[in-house]
């Protein structure tokens, strides 16, 4: 049995871990392993260095995950058929009883929500052109029919939230009109595309090099609706960054039009549904970051004017 050592500072981690490594078959040449720790992810990560290679990502996981892994492969290798800038799988299996490993190509370069900040403001929008494309692009990959339509699924797990909120300490002040507006518009949802999403689209999971995107970072929470759901993060995460970003990633997936009337009812619904969301979520998974998101979840009532409005305050300046 593995057992991951926290102290990733230590030289006697580093090379306990590089033994573990060199026992998986495709990394038995490794010669410098590196702990890989931002992100929410429960995987351990580490950027492997192997000779005459390119340098490898390592993603470490319980075995019960094996199933689900095997399946991200399958996608990243579908998605790297089509063109889009992801990492190439290169290697799944089991590392002990305990752990197994799916092993990755690594994009070089740096997070761009630490990168766009120092850009200008011209490079941040050339960069969410770029992205909003390769989201456009990893939305055609094809998907087999659920049995449940996308509002059936989406409004059922709205409903679980709904409840799971009214359990919570904190929630946001003067919310009942928030929830009004999802509870009287959850029909918009009907009829509406049901395709691939990467499900966690925004700039923590892009990686910018030399000033280019190099391409887009984990798939694991990939999953299956509108969309138009994948823009929630904009609102959320990535306007707090860059604002010339954000519209560049909007206008990069429509190929530079102004999007209709239509993708602005979507985006607002589910902006206001992942405002319930998220309150729950941080204080299931990082209780010690509730205050943070809730000062994100005002940003976004004061965008929106708390939903009296579609389109967002950072989209129109």
């Amino acid at each position: 049995m593995v057992e991951f050592m926290d102290n990733q500072n230590s030289s006697s981690s580093e090379s306990g871990m590089l033994e573990i490594v060199t026992r998986i078959p495709e990394l038995r040449n490794a010669l410098q392993v590196e702990r890989i720790s931002r992100g929410y992810s429960l995987d351990h990560k580490f950027k492997v260095v192997v000779p005459d290679q390119r340098n490898m990502l390592l993603r470490i996981f319980p075995c019960r995950d094996m199933d689900d892994k095997r399946q991200e492969t399958h996608v990243l290798a579908a998605l790297r058929e089509m063109g889009v800038l992801c990492s190439t799988p290169l290697g799944v299996g089991r590392l002990d009883e305990n752990n197994g490993y799916m092993i990755l190509s690594y994009l070089e370069g740096e997070d761009a929500s630490e990168v766009l900040p120092s850009m200008s403001e011209q490079q941040q929008y050339s960069i969410g052109l770029k992205a909003g494309a390769e989201l456009k692009r990893i939305h055609q990959l094809a998907v087999e029919k659920q049995a449940e339509s996308w509002y059936i699924r989406k409004s059922k797990k709205h409903r679980r939230y709904v409840d799971r909120y009214n359990a919570c300490p904190v929630v946001m002040e003067s919310d009942q009109h928030i929830l009004n507006f999802i509870e009287e518009h959850l029909e918009w949802m009907k009829d509406r595309p049901d395709g691939f999403q990467h499900d966690d689209f925004h700039p923590a999971n892009l990686i910018v090099n030399k000033g280019e995107l190099a391409g887009v970072i984990d798939f694991d929470r990939s999953d299956q609706g509108d969309p138009v759901h994948e823009f929630l993060k904009l609102g959320l995460f990535a306007t707090e960054i860059s604002i010339p970003y954000s519209i560049g990633q909007i206008h990069g997936y429509f190929e530079g039009h102004e999007p209709d009337e239509g993708f602005w009812k979507m985006y607002s619904l589910y902006m206001a549904m992942a405002l319930i969301s998220s309150v729950v979520w941080i204080q299931n998974v990082k209780p010690e970051e509730t205050e943070q998101m809730m000062m994100k979840i005002e940003r976004v009532r004061n965008d929106h004017d708390d939903f009296r409005s579609m389109i967002p305050r950072w989209y129109t300046v």
